[in-house]
């Protein structure tokens, strides 16, 4: 059977934080505390703006992928946007088809809810890279040929 896809509810909230919780240590880092991700993942379940998607290799085997999806309204599109703030799968199943599968329902979701694009961030040294432009996203997409850049600044002292 193909990896699938699929929009978590309420009740997946932890499996939804334990994926979020190994994209922190893949990162290398402790913070937010695993509590802190459940909380979270519980408050934006609740808030109509925000959707997870959760992904798997196969029906026998627990979720080992996540989509974070945010939505918000544009002036520039007048409609809304959807940002795709996190993608993260296991190693065990990467090469699998969940990463493709979770952005192919980021996509129809986003589609669903009637918006006109869809962004996200990374860097040039992710390995997701390809499989981003593989499905369309381009870092010229907005303000072509200039090079779009991803500016941000901290807000507290992590």
């Amino acid at each position: 059977m193909p990896a699938r896809a699929w929009v978590a509810d309420v009740n997946e909230a932890e499996p939804v934080a334990r994926l979020l919780v190994a994209f922190r240590d893949w990162y290398d880092r402790d913070w937010p505390s695993d509590n802190a991700f459940l909380a979270s993942v519980e408050r934006l379940m609740e808030d109509p703006s925000t959707e997870y998607l959760l992904g798997t290799r196969d029906d026998d085997s627990p979720p080992q992928g996540v989509c974070q999806l945010r939505f918000r309204f544009s002036v520039w599109t007048a409609t809304d946007d959807c940002w795709l703030e996190d993608l993260f799968v296991l190693e065990p199943a990467r090469g699998a088809g969940v990463g493709s599968a979770l952005i192919e329902l980021a996509l129809r979701r986003a589609h669903e809810r009637g918006c006109r694009r869809i962004e996200l961030d990374t860097n040039e040294d992710n390995p997701a890279l390809a499989l981003y432009e593989r499905f369309g996203f381009s870092p010229t997409y907005k303000s072509a040929p200039h090079r779009n850049l991803f500016l941000g600044r901290r807000l507290d002292d992590r």
